[in-house]
C-alpha cells in the first residue's frame, strides 16, 4: 500500500511503518553475524576446541542464511511500488533463502539450541518473516491464496508460543517486534475475513500493550492504542449483523465465488475485454481506517477479488510452480492500492499501469475521496471547471514550509479532475466515483473512442444516514455487498443467517435479471457491453443498476442528488425504473418485510 507524501519536517509515522509492514532501514552494517559466529559458540557452548567442527559449520552455515535473509529482506524496501516485473526475481532469491533458513533450523535445532543459545522469539521472528513476504506477495499479485499462506506461519507463531518468552527479558525492542506481529497478523486476519481470530488477536494485543506500556517508560504508548481503537472501529463497520441460531455472529465474505457473477446467456452479444489492473485511491475525512485501509478501499478490494485457493498442495514459494500445476481459472487484477497519494505519486502510478495494460484489457479506478468544488462561477465549462477529487490532503509544499494562506484563484494541487484522466481514455477505463463531488466526472468527454463508463455515487444521502459515513459509504457499500446495503436501508440491523441466505439466493435471481436487461436494452451505450465479458465488471454494473433502482423506490431518497448516476448515462426506463426489476425489489422487500419503506406506485411519482 502507498501512502501520500507527508510534510518533511514530520518523520513518518512509526505506526505506518508496524502496520503495513515496511520494511525498516537496516542499521549501518559492522561486522555481519559470520563473525560473530564462533564468538557465540565460545559464550554458549564453552572453548572453541572442544567443539566439534561440524557443529561449528553448522552454527557458521546459520548465521550466514541468517545475515542473507536479513539483507535481501531489508533490500525489500528498496524495490520499485510500481511496475509488476521488476521485483519478482528479486522476491525469488528472498524466498529461496527463508526457504533454507527455516529448513536449516529445523533439522539443526539441538545444535542451534546447544551451541548457538537459539531461542524460540528469534524462530519465531524468521516465520514472521517469511509471513511478511507473503502478505507482500500478495499485495504485488493480488493472489488472494497467498493471504492463507502469510496466515498459516502467523497461526503457527502464536500456536507454538514462539514469543511467549519475550516479555521476561528486560529488551523494550523484542517486545515491541511481539506487538508489531500481532499488529500484521491481525490485517492478514481482516482481509480473509476471520472476524472471530481478529477479536482473540484483539484482545490479547490488549493485553500485550498495557504490560508493555506498564513495565517499560515509552512514548509509543499513544499510537499503540490507536492501533487498538482503529481495528476496534474497522471490526464494528458494518451496519448490518448476520446471526446464527446461538446468537454468534456470522463473518460473511464478499469475494468472487462461482455463482457470485451472473452467467451470460447463450448468445450474448459483449465484449471480451478483462479487467487486469486496478488502482484503489482513499482520502475521506474521518473515515474507519486500519493499516492505511479505509473502510470504503477494504470494501472495494474485496469485490474486485476471488475467493482464496489452498496453495500448499500446489507450489513451495510464489511464482515457483510450473505452468502445468497453476489454478486454472482467471488470475485476480492486479491492484495499487493508494491511500491519501500526492497528485505526483497517483500519476506515477496511473502512468505505470498504463504503460503495462494488456491488450484487450481494462483498468479500473476507484476514487473514495473528499470532494472539491468551483471556487467560483468560470466562463468556461472544460474538464476542469468542476472541480473534482482531493486525493491528499496535505497542504502544498514551498522549501519546505506549509502555504497556510491560499490564494482563491489557484486550484487545489492534489485535486484529481476530469481532465486529469483525459490522457488515460487512449485504453479502454472503467471509473467509479464515490465523493460528494461525484457529479464532476458526469461531465466526461470520451476523446479516442475506447470504452469509457463511470459510475457515480450519489453527492448527498437523506439526514437519516449521513452519520453513519464514518463506517464507510453506502454506495461502496451497495458495490461490495449489495444485501447488507439493501437490509441498511431498509432500516435492519440483524438478521438470522437463514434467512440472509434466503435473500441472497433471491439477490443472484435479481442479478441474473439486471444483466438480461443491460444485454437486450436497444438504447443502452455500447460502452457498458464492452465491459460486460469481463465477471468483476459484469457483477459492478449489476449492482449499481440494483443500488439505484433501490434509492429511486425508496420513500427517504427523494432528492435527485440522492440518486446514483453514471456516464454515459443508463436508459432509465429499460434498467434502474424498468418495472420488472422493481417488482423484484418489493419482493425482496416482502421477504424481509419491509415493503412499507419503499413505493408501490414508483413510476406514478415521477
Amino acid at each position: 500500500m502507498v501512502r501520500g507524501a507527508r510534510q518533511p519536517q514530520q518523520p513518518r509515522s512509526r505506526l505506518a511503518a508496524r502496520l503495513t509492514g515496511t520494511v525498516e532501514k537496516p542499521p549501518r552494517k559492522r561486522r555481519s553475524r559470520t563473525e560473530f559466529a564462533l564468538q557465540e559458540i565460545m559464550s554458549v557452548g564453552g572453548a572453541e576446541d572442544d567443539i566439534p567442527q561440524g557443529e561449528r559449520k553448522t552454527v557458521t552455515d546459520f548465521c550466514y542464511l541468517l545475515d542473507k535473509s536479513k539483507q535481501l529482506f531489508n533490500g525489500l524496501r528498496d524495490l520499485p511500488q510500481y511496475g509488476q516485473k521488476q521485483w519478482q526475481s528479486y522476491f525469488g532469491r528472498t524466498f529461496d533463502v527463508y526457504t533454507k533458513l527455516w529448513k536449516f533450523q529445523q533439522q539443526h535445532r539441538q545444535v542451534l539450541d546447544n551451541r548457538y543459545g537459539l531461542k524460540r522469539w528469534q524462530i519465531g521472528e524468521i516465520a514472521s518473516k517469511i509471513g511478511q513476504l507473503y502478505y507482500h506477495y500478495y499485495l504485488r499479485t493480488s493472489e488472494t491464496s497467498y493471504l492463507n499462506e502469510a496466515f498459516s506461519f502467523y497461526s503457527a507463531i502464536r500456536q507454538r508460543s514462539y514469543y511467549s518468552q519475550v516479555n521476561k527479558e528486560d529488551r523494550p525492542e523484542l517486545v515491541v517486534k511481539k506487538l508489531r506481529y500481532y499488529a500484521r497478523f491481525i490485517v492478514v486476519c481482516l482481509l480473509l475475513n476471520k472476524m472471530d481470530v481478529v477479536k482473540d488477536l484483539v484482545k490479547e494485543l490488549s493485553d500485550e500493550i498495557e504490560d508493555y506500556t506498564h513495565r517499560f517508560n515509552t512514548e509509543d504508548q499513544v499510537e499503540w492504542n490507536l492501533v487498538l481503537q482503529e481495528v476496534a472501529a474497522f471490526i464494528e463497520a458494518d451496519p448490518v449483523m448476520i446471526l446464527n441460531d446461538d446468537d454468534t455472529i456470522v463473518s460473511t465474505s464478499n469475494r468472487l465465488a462461482d455463482t457470485g457473477a451472473p452467467l451470460l446467456e447463450q448468445g450474448m452479444i459483449v465484449g471480451q475485454l478483462s479487467l487486469a489492473d486496478a488502482l484503489l485511491i482513499g482520502n475521506c475525512s474521518n473515515q474507519v481506517k486500519f493499516s492505511e485501509l479505509t473502510v470504503d478501499m477494504f470494501r472495494m478490494l474485496q469485490a474486485l477479488e476471488r475467493e482464496p485457493m489452498n496453495l500448499a498442495s500446489q507450489m513451495n514459494k510464489p511464482g515457483m510452480q510450473d505452468s502445468a500445476d497453476k489454478p486454472t481459472r482467471r488470475e485476480n487484477p492486479h491492484k495499487y492500492l493508494l491511500y491519501k497519494p500526492t497528485f505526483s505519486q497517483l500519476y506515477t502510478f496511473l502512468a505505470s499501469s498504463f504503460k503495462e495494460l494488456p491488450a484487450n484489457s481494462v483498468l479500473l479506478i476507484y476514487l473514495s475521496a473528499t470532494g472539491v468544488f468551483p471556487t467560483g462561477r468560470s466562463d468556461s465549462e472544460g474538464p476542469y471547471d468542476f472541480g473534482g477529487v482531493l486525493t491528499n490532503s496535505n497542504r502544498d509544499i514551498i522549501n519546505g514550509d506549509a502555504i497556510h494562506k491560499r490564494n482563491q484563484s489557484h486550484k487545489e494541487m492534489h485535486c484529481l479532475h476530469p481532465g486529469d484522466l483525459y490522457p488515460f481514455t487512449r485504453k479502454p477505463l472503467f471509473i467509479i466515483v464515490d465523493s460528494s463531488n461525484s457529479v464532476a466526472y458526469k461531465n466526461f468527454t470520451n476523446l479516442f473512442g475506447q470504452p469509457l463508463v463511470c459510475l457515480l455515487s450519489p453527492t448527498a444521502y437523506p439526514k437519516a444516514l449521513q452519520d453513519q459515513s464514518q463506517r464507510g459509504s453506502l454506495f461502496t457499500l451497495f458495490l461490495n455487498n449489495p444485501l447488507m446495503a439493501f437490509l441498511f436501508v431498509s432500516g435492519l440491523s440483524s438478521m438470522r443467517r437463514g434467512l440472509w441466505e434466503k435473500c441472497q439466493e433471491y439477490l443472484r435471481k435479481i442479478n441474473r435479471d439486471i444483466a438480461q436487461l443491460l444485454t437486450h436494452s436497444r438504447s443502452i451505450d455500447q460502452a457498458f457491453l464492452q465491459f460486460f465479458g469481463d465477471e468483476f465488471l459484469r457483477l459492478l454494473l449489476t449492482r449499481f443498476v440494483f443500488c439505484s433502482a433501490t434509492m429511486r423506490m425508496h420513500k427517504i431518497f427523494r432528492e435527485t442528488r440522492n440518486y446514483p448516476e453514471s456516464y454515459p448515462q443508463l436508459p432509465r426506463d429499460e434498467t434502474v425504473e424498468n418495472p420488472h426489476l422493481q417488482k423484484h425489489i418489493l419482493e425482496l422487500a416482502s421477504i424481509l418485510d419491509v415493503r412499507n419503506v419503499f413505493f408501490e406506485n414508483t413510476l406514478d411519482d415521477y
